[in-house]
């Protein structure tokens, strides 16, 4: 079923586009499944942002287990706060940000997953978006707890919600479990 479309005489005719058509060839049978797509290899490099609480561990364990899938390789990256130029602040931070990617380290070891330990220093979603493009990551993990009303108005701007704005790969979002 072909349609011509003219505007006026002197327009040539327009086709409707065959696109679709394509793409039904291409699965082969003319239905509308898709053929299966191997996702074994899907991500290389995954970022897992953490932070030292309850909220990194579970983005780590979500990293781990996606890189594990993929047969991917996980960047685990602390980011050392340093809007406070407060040294004993930043010291505590370091040593907090060391725990972590030991930590996550280790959880990659034993899931036979090569981890990749990583410091920064500055604002986090800045930077962590920074070692996203920089280092090619395919995909960002941060964890993220749940707020009350108060926190929602003292800082309206998470992390993970300041990463999936600048990101130019996927952010995804792993919450605490409050059970």
């Amino acid at each position: 079923m072909s349609a011509d479309i003219h505007s006026d005489d002197h327009e040539p005719a327009l086709q409707p586009s065959t696109l679709a058509d394509e793409r039904t060839a291409a699965r082969g049978n003319g239905t509308s499944e898709s053929a299966p797509v191997d996702t074994a290899e899907l991500f290389d490099r995954v970022l897992v942002v953490t932070d030292g609480e309850a909220t990194g561990r579970v983005a780590v364990a979500a990293g781990i287990d996606l890189a594990a899938a993929h047969g991917a390789t996980v960047d685990a990256l602390y980011v050392v706060d340093t809007t406070e130029h407060w040294d004993m602040a930043v010291e505590r931070r370091e040593r907090t940000g060391e725990t972590a990617v030991e930590a996550a380290e280790t959880r990659g070891e034993r899931a036979g997953v090569d981890v990749e330990k990583w410091f920064r220093y500055g604002t986090a979603h800045e930077e962590a978006i920074d070692f996203a493009e920089t280092h090619d990551a395919d995909v960002i993990i941060v964890g993220s707890a749940r707020r009350t009303g108060l926190d929602r108005l003292v800082n309206p701007e998470t992390l993970p919600v300041r990463l999936q704005r600048g990101a130019s790969c996927p952010v995804m979002v792993v919450g605490t479990d409050d059970e």
